[in-house]
């Protein structure tokens, strides 16, 4: 059986050179940049040190100035949450299912956090129920991650409700972590933004959505009239591609897309959250170092 996490490495190695790789790698270490620092000693402030590190009590009792020094903190833990509902088997706009751009994503990030040392844990599941994977290190554990959820996310799969998720984290994980997120095109809802807050409060929170495919499948070496039509995952009813090229059917689609994504948006950034979005996993690479830009830049 092919291993996922060498597919993984092998697509970095295609989509990525060599310095862009340690752009991303660069990018993934400024994510706890200040928040990963343990104190250590006093020493004594020598000129040119930050003023902003001076301990004023301790330099009052000292008599002269001390500047606090600090450790890094080299383990983090990273915990990917992801959406293994039969939405993720559903066709992404790249024609790939979004399953296989999900683990894609997750490996990337997976493997990223694996190079800096830190331990990965995941939570996955549906509106039939949640599963956690515990935090640990090594390749072997990252590939148990992400052979669950390739073989969670299915047609007979429960419908995907990534709220579920992110609510057992709420309630179950501990401590300060870096979550990354990937999911389908979530509807924005008070309840949500209310749980989004909630986990921002506490953990450093990376998303990544998955974008649909288009009304009409794209098919270009057959004409339009023999274009197949689609299946609705979340129903088994048919989606007429005829109907989809009525200007009046577009149009109605692009406006409700474009409604969708601007209250995710806006859902997202009220709550302190960086998104990111992707097509296709030969865009995974590139939408990963743009998150991750962003999100420090973010502050």
């Amino acid at each position: 059986m092919t291993s996922l996490l060498q597919r993984v490495k092998s697509d970095m190695a295609i989509f990525a050179h060599r310095k862009a790789r340690g752009m991303l790698d660069g990018e993934y270490g400024s994510v706890f940049r200040g928040r990963s620092l343990d104190f250590d000693d006093l020493r004594a402030y020598i000129p040119g040190d930050e003023v902003r590190d001076i301990d004023w009590k301790a330099s009052a009792r000292h008599g002269s100035p001390l500047i606090r020094r600090y450790v890094a903190v080299r383990r983090q833990t990273v915990l990917l949450v992801t959406d293994t509902g039969r939405n993720m088997a559903a066709a992404a706009r790249s024609g790939e299912t979004k399953k296989d751009i999900a683990v894609m994503a997750l490996g990337v990030m997976g493997y990223l956090a694996h190079r800096h040392g830190d331990v990965v844990g995941l939570v996955s599941g549906d509106s039939g129920g949640t599963t956690a994977l515990p935090a640990k290190g090594g390749e072997a554990h990252l590939e148990r991650l992400l052979r669950r959820v390739d073989s969670a996310a299915t047609l007979n799969a429960a419908p995907s409700r990534i709220e579920d998720q992110l609510e057992h984290v709420a309630r179950t994980i501990k401590g300060r972590n870096l979550l990354f997120v990937v999911a389908d095109e979530v509807a924005a809802s008070p309840a949500t933004s209310q749980l989004l807050r909630r986990l921002q409060a506490q953990h450093e929170i990376l998303w990544l959505t998955v974008r649909d495919a288009g009304l009409v499948p794209d098919a270009p070496l057959l004409p339009p009239d023999q274009v197949p039509d689609s299946y609705s995952v979340s129903g088994s009813y048919p989606l007429l591609a005829h109907l989809g090229r009525d200007p009046a059917v577009a149009s109605a689609y692009a406006t409700a897309v474009a409604d969708r994504d601007a209250g995710r948006k806006a859902m997202l950034r009220q709550a302190g959250i960086t998104e990111g979005e992707v097509a296709g996993s030969r865009d995974v690479v590139t939408a990963l170092f743009a998150l991750l830009e962003r999100h420090r830049r973010a502050g």
